[in-house]
């Protein structure tokens, strides 16, 4: 199985700039797409470097949530300000979440594979942890050795 812990955190908010993915959530292809162009879109036109420029520490957040029956996907950062450009305020709860660590040459691949990692493997396995919805993300906490490191975050309930 996967390496992965169950950590306890407190409540945060992170200030998204976001997406809808408009493919079928079993879609993967299309689903990998939407985000890849978002992503270039973000970076190409500057949002992210200004994102980045407000956020209180260097993680960088990929978030994902449903919103209003809506799949939205968010690059996010930890910041007490605010800018024009975000599109919302994404509250993660009190609680247990579950963490699976992963490295990746670049920020796309470490989101796909703590992603896959935690949703195709850790999850369906977790025996005493189940996940119910609200938000999650790939945290994207730095480099060591020529490699992105991060964290997905999922919060979990007992079962």
């Amino acid at each position: 199985m996967t390496n992965y812990n169950l950590e306890e955190k407190e409540s945060f908010t992170v200030l998204g700039i976001g997406t809808e993915l408009k493919s079928d959530y079993t879609d993967y292809a299309g689903i990998n797409k939407e985000k890849a162009d978002f992503w270039q879109a973000v970076k190409e036109d500057g949002r992210l470097e200004k994102l980045k420029s407000i956020a209180t520490n260097d993680y960088m957040f990929v978030v994902n949530e449903a919103v209003n029956n809506k799949m939205m996907h968010y690059a996010g950062v930890m910041t007490e300000e605010s800018l024009p450009e975000a599109s919302r305020v994404i509250q993660f709860p009190k609680g247990e979440y579950l963490v699976v660590k992963g490295e990746a040459k670049t920020s796309e691949e470490l989101s796909n594979i703590l992603t896959g990692m935690a949703f195709g493997q850790v999850l369906p396995e977790a025996k005493n942890v189940a996940y119910v919805g609200g938000p999650n993300a790939a945290v994207e906490m730095g480099q060591q050795n020529g490699l992105l490191y991060g964290e997905m975050w999922i919060p979990v309930v007992r079962k």
